[in-house]
């Protein structure tokens, strides 16, 4: 093996004290994690608070307006992903093939699979609010706007999104939510 090949030897091969470091740092925040996956309310009562400590930074600075602008679309787009379905039924050839739900008594049940998961779905929002977070602590990201235009802007783009997707949603009868779903076992 050629000395210094993979990331975090040294020179002479052997594991630097950095990237053992890094590694171990790394194998932590996994671990941690993993322990956060079955508290699913406690996730995400934790990035809301997250989120309001954001919102406060930003209103008692009074600026990162693009920042959160940006936070704001990089959320919108994790919101859709996690709409969809995992296989797009309008890009398959015959439309009886799509993830849908089955409307008769002998037709197979389908469940409906993500194209993001809401594990992945809290863990990308919550360092996009982490990482807006710090960029609010270096003025370079602090560019003067007119911060109206951007809340319009914002709340047009939501709509035109939502509107799409609810029509993809009511056209291939598809519901990416399963609270108020009845199930087989309640209907018999």
């Amino acid at each position: 093996m050629p000395e210094g090949d993979s990331a975090g030897e040294s020179i002479h091969g052997k594991p630097s004290a950095i990237g053992n470091f890094f590694k171990r740092l790394g194998q932590i925040y996994q671990s941690w994690l993993d322990k956060s996956t079955p508290f699913s309310a406690v996730r995400w009562a934790s990035t809301l608070i997250l989120t309001a400590i954001y919102m406060i930074r930003v209103y008692i600075l009074q600026g990162w307006y693009i920042v959160t602008y940006a936070l704001g679309i990089y959320h919108l787009n994790l919101f859709i992903a996690f709409l969809s379905p995992k296989v797009d039924p309008s890009l398959l050839d015959d439309p009886d093939e799509g993830p849908a739900l089955p409307t008769k008594q002998n037709e197979e049940f389908r469940p409906f699979i993500r194209r993001l998961p809401e594990f992945k779905f809290w863990h990308s929002a919550t360092k996009g609010i982490v990482i807006a977070m710090i960029c609010t602590f270096f003025d370079a990201f602090n560019v003067p706007v007119f911060w109206p235009i951007l809340v319009m802007y914002f709340i047009m783009l939501f709509c035109i999104t939502m509107k799409r997707q609810i029509k993809h949603m009511i056209k291939y009868r598809y519901l990416p939510f399963t609270h108020g779903k009845r199930t087989y076992r309640e209907e018999t």
